[in-house]
């Protein structure tokens, strides 16, 4: 048994994973790092969006770790059709190098729920397919620095797809302890350190999240993150 796989009773069940890569040898790298896992079993492979699509309806996986540059139709494209799918859609885990601010927002509007740096570690990667597989969003440290960076300059046009007049509605709903736990998730803020901060258990803690998510019409807390920084919930440097 590997390292890692000694947190397979976290997730239950078998994580299903399918690769989305144009270059062979980083699907096999891929490959090679997850299929140590007692707990995560690799589906397929795709060299290109359309592929990749094609193959998530095919195979049902529970996580598409997917690259954005790839020929025909990219990651991006890829994303937002597999997501547009609706409920029982796997999350998509995007790999960034990070050198294309526009690509990360697309990303984000197109419905991924996980953000990764290339040059990270093993682990890490084995760690945010879990994660997604529990139904959480995740972005590194690194990627959320940099969506707060970008909310911080005024006039910056990223990612609008959660602003006007229903989303205000909809933070209306918010109880205060809800609007607590937005800040909280806001802030990168795991369910144990939201508990700790608020004094409530995690069970407590992972409803009212639940209950802030469908309130506002969020798939996960990524998109969380970029709504309470869009209508004006947090503020960087707040």
């Amino acid at each position: 048994m590997s390292v890692t796989a000694q947190h397979a009773s976290d997730v239950g069940p078998t994580v299903r994973v399918l690769l989305a890569d144009d270059q062979h040898l980083v699907r096999t790298g891929f490959r090679v790092i997850l299929e140590v896992e007692d707990d995560i079993e690799v589906v397929g492979e795709a060299a290109d969006g359309e592929r990749a699509v094609s193959m998530t309806r095919a195979t049902r996986p529970d996580v598409v770790l997917m690259d954005v540059e790839m020929p025909g139709m990219d990651g991006l494209e890829a994303t937002r059709r597999i997501v547009a799918d609706g409920p029982g859609a796997p999350a998509v885990l995007i790999l960034t190098t990070f050198d294309r601010d526009d690509y990360l927002f697309a990303a984000l509007r197109a419905g991924a729920s996980g953000f990764l740096l290339k040059n990270g570690t093993p682990e890490e990667l084995v760690e945010a397919i879990r994660v997604l597989a529990r139904g959480d969003g995740l972005l590194a440290p690194e990627i959320t620095r940099r969506v707060i960076s970008t909310f911080a300059r005024p006039g910056d046009p990223a990612g609008t797809a959660y602003r006007g007049p229903d989303a205000e509605a909809a933070l209306a709903e918010l109880t205060p302890r809800e609007r607590e736990v937005l800040m909280l998730i806001a802030a990168g803020s795991s369910n144990a350190e939201i508990a700790a901060t608020i004094h409530l258990g995690e069970a407590t803690v992972k409803t009212h999240v639940s209950r802030v998510l469908a309130k506002l019409g969020l798939r996960d807390r990524v998109q969380a993150v970029v709504f309470a920084y869009e209508n004006g919930v947090v503020r960087p440097g707040g």
